[in-house]
């Protein structure tokens, strides 16, 4: 019998059954469930169902970070009926406005641990996979369900194995690495599968990389994603683990229902050019196209290496359109202000806000006007997506980002930072 791929292992384990297989429906009892903003949502829906009680509140995690802080009334409302639900049913995690976006809050507060199931009420939840663990996103609906009863039934995916070689070269990132695998794949590549990310090339790439990945495999379609977890990932998890945890690996001879190598070492940047986060080009063939704003952000490059990418590029610069940086969340902002990387995104011309979502689905903080293009960091630019129908939206690495809000156009940082590193003392011309 061929071995088990680790979704196959990580639903079977959540379910407390011996083993499972692709196909199987099990009901699940998650380790962790959140929600965020649309918590007072998905309250009314739980009212309904006649339960009185969260089953598990200590197993809850609730943010307020998609519209934070308030815009409108309306938003203010809803965030005074979530804390007031957090007050009567107990839940043991809630993070009020300010701390951040919900996939770098619960795993910056280790709630996400290696071989656990995380459900959340938000399509990328496959975000948890950089941690090892199960995430998949779930509706309203099936949230008030597991708020009454901690269980959910799920069908257990086929998994696909995209196997990592090489190391990526200088000025390329991961955010390029998950624009690849949607340009030569499409959209739907990953429909309602397991991506199992597997090969050497993993390990070189830092934890902030790390968690671009799984992220934007929610724009594949995948149920979940998922990268082993090494010794970097535990050491990371040892600052506020509170219980004990199992990883889980996939078998070597598991089967998958596709299996794909890429050689990091032959990639190069990418861009999403609108409407589709899988109509992806080369840098190089994009470069030129006009913006009026840049966005540096959201839970998929929002982080402090995200932020510092981008500083390097702005130092000594001023940008050419409006710069949004909006840190992933408090303790990225903090670490952002005391190595100076804050510093050099104001110098420069950016706008930084409260660490949230911001305008990527398009609440408030960088709403763009009609007819005008945005280059953000984000994950997706469908038509609308950052509240205007009639705006484009590109999508790019943190650095390509900055170096094209310098611009005014789509930019190459390469040639910025060869300048920087000319004038830097000690350069060797």
């Amino acid at each position: 019998m061929s071995g088990y791929t680790f979704v196959e292992k990580a639903l079977a384990r959540a379910a407390h059954v011996e083993s499972a297989r692709a196909g199987d429906v099990l009901d699940v009892q998650p380790d962790l469930i959140f929600s965020h903003d649309n918590s007072a949502a998905i309250r009314r829906i739980f009212m309904q169902t006649g339960a009185q009680r969260i089953a598990r509140p200590d197993r809850v995690a609730f943010t307020l970070d998609h519209a934070a802080p308030a815009p409108t009334t309306q938003h203010a409302q809803n965030h005074a009926e979530i804390r007031e639900w957090v007050q009567e049913q107990g839940v043991a995690n809630f993070f009020e406005v300010g701390r951040g976006i919900c996939h770098q809050v619960i795993s910056e507060e280790a709630l996400i641990l290696p071989g656990e199931v995380i459900l959340g009420a938000d399509s990328h939840s496959t975000h948890y996979g950089w941690l090892g663990a199960f995430g998949m996103g779930v509706g309203r609906t099936e949230m008030a369900a597991l708020w009454a009863t901690g269980e959910l039934w799920l069908q257990v995916p086929e998994a696909m194995r995209i196997t990592l070689t090489g190391q990526l070269r200088p000025g390329v990132t991961s955010k390029d690495l998950a624009l690849y695998i949607l340009g030569q794949w499409g959209a739907d590549g990953g429909q309602y599968r397991s991506v199992e990310f597997a090969g050497d090339g993993i390990s070189s790439l830092t934890l902030d990389q790390r968690a671009v990945l799984p992220n934007m495999m929610a724009e594949f379609g995948a149920m979940n994603a998922y990268l082993p977890p090494d010794q970097a990932i535990f050491d990371y998890l040892e600052r506020n683990r509170q219980r004990d945890y199992t990883p889980l690996y996939p078998d070597d001879d598991a089967i998958y229902a596709a299996d794909y190598t890429i050689d990091l070492s032959t990639l190069e940047p990418q861009v999403a050019i609108p409407h589709s986060p899988d109509n992806v080009h080369n840098l190089s063939d994009v470069i030129g196209r006009p913006i009026q704003q840049a966005f540096i952000g959201t839970c998929t490059n929002g982080r402090y290496e995200d932020l510092a990418a981008a500083a390097q590029v702005l130092s000594g610069q001023r940008v050419a359109v409006r710069t949004i940086v909006i840190p992933a969340s408090s303790e990225v902002l903090l670490r952002a202000t005391r190595t100076g990387v804050l510093q050099t995104l104001i110098e420069a011309g950016a706008t930084i806000n409260t660490p949230g979502c911001g305008p990527c689905m398009g609440n408030h903080m960088g709403i763009p006007a009609p007819d005008e293009a945005t280059i953000s960091t984000g994950n997706r630019n469908f038509r609308g997506r950052m509240g205007t129908a009639q705006a484009d939206i590109y999508l790019a690495s943190p650095a390509v980002v900055a170096a094209s809000a310098i611009a005014g156009a789509i930019a190459d940082p390469n040639s910025i930072l060869i300048q920087h590193a000319i004038n830097a003392p000690g350069a060797i011309l």
